[in-house]
């Protein structure tokens, strides 16, 4: 028996038309949405670096054999000597009253670098009062006295 040529291609044809029609009807359906939430950002975790006090806590990646880390944690930082700022004099009355820190002229409030023998000194000049001066160097107050050579 001799089959015919059109029926030989319409077994295939209905296989693949068999399979293919359920994924096409899957595909056209629309999905199911969730409602009009938007999602909370997630905050990133900030990472906290602590310098090592010693070796046992930590090493430079780059240089595993160098003690630089433990020297600048133990050494601490350095403190001003303010017993090298002197008050040389006052300027102006009431509220307008200045004074002379090692010829460095400052008012209340004011801030600035003072030289002295052993280098720069930054200096904030919180209050003037009749013959002493409040001021702060590196987080401290301390009070300046007006010493009166003449």
């Amino acid at each position: 028996m001799i089959m015919k040529r059109k029926n030989v291609y319409r077994l295939p044809v209905l296989l693949i038309a068999a399979l293919w029609l359920p994924v096409a009807g899957r595909s056209a359906e629309k999905p199911a949405t969730a409602p009009n939430v938007s999602p909370t950002p997630k905050i990133p975790e900030r990472s906290v670096f602590i310098m090592p006090v010693n070796p046992l806590q930590g090493r430079d990646p780059f240089f595993p054999n160098s003690t630089r880390p433990y020297e600048e944690a133990s050494a601490g930082k350095k403190t001003e000597d303010v017993s090298m700022l002197e008050i040389k004099g006052f300027v102006g009355t009431g509220s307008s009253k200045m004074v002379i820190i090692n010829n460095h002229t400052f008012a209340s409030g004011d801030e600035g670098d003072v030289s002295t023998s052993q280098g720069r000194v930054h200096v904030h000049c919180i209050e003037i009062k009749d013959n002493r001066v409040i001021i702060e160097v590196d987080g401290q107050r301390h009070e300046l006295t007006f010493r009166d050579n003449l």
